[in-house]
């Protein structure tokens, strides 16, 4: 394994929401040699990051090294630091304060634990009154049945997420980033191995491209190109977007996040189906293993599709059964602990992965680009090297079925395997 420089030749697999920030830091620190492989255009549709808005909670300005949530907390200070201050990010995110809140019985005390552990000041919501008075008259005119919540009124909000992605595109590819994208130039294949490493990746063209590191960071997608040993498990949910007036738009502007205000650009307003998450399972030809398997749609379950209509009528009946004017199918990689997995790995030394956003991952894109370069660098935090290290320990005899504390729907992970009705854009259900 060669040492590394600002000279040599770095390859990042994946051009979505942690490709586009490692490229980014790793040119601001100096590497002048970084290809960025992707088989879609930048932003891809498949991409997490490729979205309206993402949720943002902001860290506290400092971290005790005594916090026991020391490594969550920090990469949430990293990232509220660019989110707030850094040219590239700060653009894209609106401090609109957020309502966390349940209907379930066996959720409800998720609100309660919130409430205490929340730093920032909170307002307990128990009354449909009390949701209606978080927003502007006329919005939110549903009746909130059994619904409780805390309002946390600063230290949160949302980001442009599709914005924030090109953003960082843009400015990589300006401090010289290669980037080759498309189903031939940018479609990788295969890594390819020397005897004892990892030494880049050949593409669909047949081209390989050769490099002293290979940074594997392909979302849900990165299992099909290496064995991560069942670390990984792509979990997917739905989201669909529903079209608003002009009037709507300007009323809705500024809103706390419950859902998001209608985006600038085509004046949409994202909502989704709130539940542990969807797998396609299939079984390993090879291993006889069951695994999940992402694929891209853009239509969603019907039973999806209803309880998001569910979801308005309790809250905005008046948009309840307007059409989705756009829906897909968004993947996801969980890790066994939902923590990240970002490290160099064991065997292959220069291979760098970084997966396993676990449902976190847009919310800590600016951190990621960071702890990633750090891992280049030989500098990253003992504590964080620690907690995104390499661990397939965690996934021996892994139930693939946990909803790893995530609520919503019957509260079980469901299966694509077992959908037979699906909702096209455009038509009622």
């Amino acid at each position: 394994m060669s040492e590394v420089t600002h000279k040599s030749v770095i390859l990042i697999v994946g051009g979505g929401t942690w490709g586009c920030s490692i490229a980014l830091e790793l040119a601001r620190r100096g590497y002048q040699d970084i290809t960025v492989l992707d088989a879609h255009p930048i932003p891809a549709p498949i991409a997490a990051g490729n979205d309206l808005n993402k949720i943002i909670e902001e860290g506290s300005p400092s971290v005790s090294d005594s916090d026991e949530n020391y490594v969550w907390n920090r990469m949430h200070q990293l990232s509220t630091k660019a989110w707030k201050t850094d040219s590239v990010y700060q653009k894209f995110y609106h401090s609109t304060g957020f309502i966390m809140a349940a209907s379930q019985k066996d959720a409800r005390h998720e609100v309660d634990a919130y409430m205490s552990s929340c730093k920032d000041r909170v307002r307990l919501l128990t009354s449909p009154s009390e949701f209606q008075n978080t927003m502007p008259n006329g919005i939110l005119t549903g009746p909130f049945p059994n619904w409780k919540g805390v309002f946390r009124e600063k230290g949160a909000g949302w980001a442009f997420a599709r914005g924030a992605l090109e953003a960082a595109r843009h400015e990589a590819a300006r401090l010289g980033v290669r980037f080759l994208t498309g189903v031939i130039k940018g479609n990788v294949q295969r890594l390819l191995y020397s005897s004892t490493d990892i030494i880049g990746a050949q593409t669909a063209e047949g081209r390989e491209h050769r490099a002293d590191r290979t940074i594997l960071c392909a979302g849900a997608n990165s299992d099909q190109l290496f064995d991560f040993e069942r670390q990984l498990r792509p979990t997917a949910w739905t989201l669909a977007h529903i079209q608003m007036t002009d009037e709507e738009r300007a009323l809705w502007k500024g809103l706390p996040v419950l859902f998001n205000e209608p985006d600038e650009q085509n004046g949409e307003l994202k909502l989704v189906d709130e539940h542990p998450g969807y797998c396609n399972f299939i079984k390993d030809p090879e291993t006889g293993n069951e695994k999940s398997v992402p694929f891209a749609k853009k239509q969603i379950p019907v039973q999806s599709e209803q309880k998001a209509r569910q979801f308005l009528r309790e809250t905005v009946p008046q948009i309840a059964d307007r059409l989705f004017s756009f829906a897909r199918v968004c993947w996801d990689a969980d890790t066994p602990d939902r923590q990240f997995l970002i490290d160099q790995h064991p065997k292959y030394k220069s291979l760098v992965v970084a997966v396993g956003g676990s449902g976190n991952g847009f919310m800590m894109m600016p951190a990621v680009g960071m702890a990633v370069a750090d891992v280049i660098d030989g500098v990253i935090e003992s504590r964080l090297k620690h907690s995104f290290r390499w661990r397939p320990e965690t996934a021996v005899d892994r139930d693939w079925r946990d909803t790893q504390h995530r609520f919503g729907g019957d509260g079980t992970v469901r299966d694509f395997q077992k959908v037979r009705e699906w909702t096209a854009i455009g038509e009622s259900s």
